[in-house]
């Protein structure tokens, strides 16, 4: 069988929150597929270790340390990766923070700032700034790191609900104005996936329970899922869809 549409020879891939997690997961398997990786956190030797393992698979790799509340750390990284590998073909958006749950009604100013200049602006402003230089390639594809708590929200984690949301409708906005470039931009959306970001969810025993009764597959996503799902969208595999929202959560939101 010919698989050679999902290779990514001669790309140059760019992950934030690529330290671990999903954005690692991500990362490592836009690199099997062939593409160079530039993988941006906050924390540096965190990143280097993911740098070393896109290496050794035969791969360019650049670690840059980046926090994507602040304009000017968003674009310092941008133009870092751009001026080491001389473009940008796949951006994947994937820092996101959530300090912590409870209800609406009792979030404060400060969480809900935090929330949304880390998830919503620093994905739409990474994308502008990426989307720019896309458009004088005439050629690009964003790929957004979303939640089904943004299609179906959860009691306890609305401020994080509201801000994927909000990212579910970038994804669409900004598909409708990059697609004349020839600029593809999807999202995902996974449910509980086993990572340091949702240790609060899946260790939490009547937490899990309660997820996985209504889960048809029964258990919760491993990062390399989503790594595979990106993959997929960052490919020619998926080269005719744009603006869309793939949800990955084991059947959870049926």
């Amino acid at each position: 069988m010919d698989t050679s549409y999902l290779a990514l020879e001669g790309k140059v891939a760019l992950v934030t929150g690529g330290s671990r997690g999903i954005g690692k997961a991500i990362a490592l398997a836009l690199a099997d597929a062939g593409a160079d990786v530039a993988v941006s956190a906050r924390k540096l030797p965190d990143l280097e270790k993911v740098a070393e393992e896109i290496r050794a698979k035969g791969r360019r790799a650049l670690a840059v340390s980046a926090h994507v509340r602040e304009m000017e750390a968003i674009r310092n990284m941008v133009e870092t990766v751009k001026n080491e590998f001389g473009r940008i073909d796949i951006l994947v958006n994937n820092a996101a923070t959530n300090p912590g749950m409870g209800l609406l009604v009792d979030m404060e100013e400060k969480m809900y700032d935090q929330i949304m200049v880390t998830n919503l602006k620093g994905y739409t402003m990474t994308s502008i700034l990426v989307g720019k230089i896309m458009q004088g390639q005439k050629s690009g594809n964003i790929i957004n790191i979303s939640s089904v708590g943004g299609v179906s929200p959860d009691i306890g984690l609305g401020l994080y609900c509201i801000s994927k949301a909000g990212i579910n409708m970038l994804t669409r906005a900004m598909a409708k104005e990059l697609g004349p470039y020839g600029i593809r931009v999807n999202c995902i959306a996974p449910g509980v996936v086993q990572t340091k970001f949702s240790q609060a969810l899946w260790t939490n025993e009547p937490l899990l329970k309660q997820e996985m009764g209504h889960t048809p597959l029964g258990r919760i996503s491993q990062p390399e899922e989503v790594g595979r799902v990106a993959l997929f969208l960052a490919s020619d595999a998926s080269s005719y869809m744009t603006g869309q929202i793939l949800v990955a959560d084991g059947g959870g939101s049926i």
